[in-house]
């Protein structure tokens, strides 16, 4: 189920930034991530961003800029199972 994101998603979304972030640049040190963290986190709550729940757990997110894709997020143990393809496709029929 995707649905809008919410205030209280904020700590798993984060959670899944950081993580998702450390495994795909992992040429960049963690301590990058870990230093921005809290900004990410402020970010978070002021964009748009949608959530895909999995057996009522957040299990990814993609976040938009008007038509613009800023990111899209997938926990580690749910990556390769399509979940940032549907993300994608959602945000294709709900933007131009």
């Amino acid at each position: 189920m995707i649905r809008e994101f919410k205030r209280d998603d904020i700590n798993k979304v984060a959670d899944i930034w950081l993580d998702t972030n450390i495994k795909a640049h992992n040429f960049i040190p963690a301590e990058y991530w870990k230093s921005n963290f809290k900004s990410a986190k402020e970010a978070l709550l002021l964009a748009e961003v949608y959530v895909y729940e999995y057996d009522t757990e957040i299990q990814g997110f993609i976040g938009l800029n008007d038509e613009y894709v800023e990111g899209i997020f997938v926990s580690g143990e749910m990556q390769s199972q399509g979940i940032g393809k549907i993300l994608l496709n959602y945000a294709k029929d709900k933007k131009e």
